[in-house]
């Protein structure tokens, strides 16, 4: 058993404020010269790119739905070893997951399970003793919750703020660690998908520190700490087989692929990968020696037109792909291997032209949700099944007279029945709008790593 200082950070609401407490937090602790671990309950890549910034370690995603709890478990336990604090954002409201009749996805359900203190993050703009009630709700809503304590946000001055503490002591055991002012300096910007991400270089170092600056001002860190106290067990080992032959995968990394699930390159890893980064905007060529590409989602739909103009990477792409070079794609990596891309002005530009689809970006979500997909047995896939997300403004509209060779490689359960889903399978290439998520299917790694070696 270890001891460090862990908690959940969760909101009453989405948009409460909840990242930028999260990020102060973990910027003010590393100031202190504390090793950080940050989490992410959800299947969000965004806020976990942006905990890699500021922690400089890999934020995994912890998720009731998509993992089993033992993988949940472990993957805390493994990751927060050896760190002096675990910091896990909540997704949406607390109490908020995959459906309105079950905790299953949410914040609420993964803090009793990994047994972990909750601090709550309290919009208080234009409340007073109203928030005590609130609050009161949140506690009573479910017991077996360990919520330990109260961040304020957008505080409006120390008046209001002394209203907001006298209204908590009312409610005993419950302490205020702070109240932050609203405070314009320290938004990140959002787009369609969200935040802007961490590629982008919008967390800079002044950025990182007015928010930890912030937090160190308004939030008591020490008593959170304290307060904060937890103990974990020994994780288990992960064993790798020694000699085990390394097969070169490049994997998209820029501005335009950036979603990736830090589980699933290294459950790539351990079944015998070896990763090495390339650009589809800035690179030419793909890294010597390639046996495998995974070409994960991000926001290709901004930067269509650096994509379009680097006909050489696009070129290589199609010719590794024809000659039966094996792909997995995701999402923007879908719509990067289409005939086209469209934008919001319907300005088209020419992709990689291996899916008969150009892709479109509409001005409303086009899909949300949790996925789950069965696999047919077709290319690497393997048995069974799989989970994950999807989160898209965009949509294929097939080019009439092409589809060749195009195969349903997935199936989705509908009550009783299945139907075919995405999953679009050419030769050796495997592309879909869902984002899957290895660890709910620990032969997928291995079986498309062993379909690579023959490239």
């Amino acid at each position: 058993m270890t001891t460090l200082s862990g908690c959940v950070i969760a909101g009453t609401h989405s948009g409460v404020g909840k990242t930028t407490v999260s990020l102060g937090i973990m910027a003010a602790l590393q100031r202190r010269g504390l090793k950080v671990q940050p989490f992410k309950v959800g299947p969000d890549f965004i806020d976990a790119g942006l905990h890699y910034k500021i922690c400089g370690l890999p934020s995994y995603n912890l998720d009731g739905w998509m993992l089993s709890q033992d993988y949940n478990k472990s993957s805390f336990q493994r990751n927060s070893w050896n760190k002096d604090v675990a910091i896990v954002e909540g997704v949406m409201g607390l109490y908020d997951g995959h459906s309105g009749s079950s905790e299953k996805g949410s914040t609420a359900e993964m803090a009793k399970l990994l047994k972990l203190p909750v601090v709550l993050v309290v919009d208080a703009a234009a409340m007073a003793r109203s928030a005590a009630a609130m609050i009161l709700g949140y506690r009573r809503f479910d017991s077996k919750l360990s919520l330990v304590g109260v961040i304020f946000n957008r505080v409006a001055g120390e008046g209001h703020f002394r209203y907001l503490r006298e209204a908590l002591k009312s409610l005993s055991g419950l302490e205020c660690f702070g109240g932050l002012p609203f405070e314009n300096t320290v938004t990140i910007p959002e787009r369609h998908l969200g935040l802007t991400v961490a590629e982008e270089n919008v967390l800079d170092e002044r950025l990182i520190g007015r928010l930890a600056r912030l937090i160190e001002n308004h939030v008591d860190l020490d008593r959170l700490l304290r307060k904060t106290s937890i103990r974990i067990g020994l994780p288990p080992t992960q064993v790798r087989k020694a000699g085990r032959e390394e097969v070169p995968i490049a994997v998209a990394r820029d501005k335009a692929f950036c979603f990736y699930y830090p589980d699933n390159l290294e459950s790539l890893r351990s079944a015998g990968a070896k990763l090495e980064a390339f650009s589809p905007i800035a690179d030419r060529r793909l890294p010597t020696g390639t046996k495998g590409i995974y070409l994960g989602g991000g926001y290709p739909e901004l930067y269509a037109s650096e994509l379009s103009r680097n006909r050489s990477m696009r070129v290589a792409l199609k010719d590794f792909i024809e000659a039966g070079g094996a792909v997995y794609a995701e999402c923007g990596g879908l719509m990067y291997l289409t005939e086209a891309l469209l934008d919001g002005n319907d300005r088209e530009y020419p992709m990689v032209g291996i899916y008969p689809f150009k892709s479109r970006m509409l001005p409303s979500l086009r899909r949300f949700g949790y996925r789950e997909v069965v696999f047919k047995r077709a290319g690497f896939l393997p048995g069974g099944k799989a989970r994950g997300h999807e989160f898209h403004y965009s949509e294929l509209k097939r080019i009439a007279g092409n589809g060749s060779g195009i195969q349903r490689a997935y199936a989705a359960p509908t009550g009783k029945k299945t139907q075919a889903c995405e999953g679009y399978l050419y030769k050796n290439c495997l592309a879909s709008y869902a984002h899957l998520h290895f660890g709910s299917n620990p032969d997928f790694a291995a079986r498309f790593v062993e379909a690579c070696k023959w490239t």
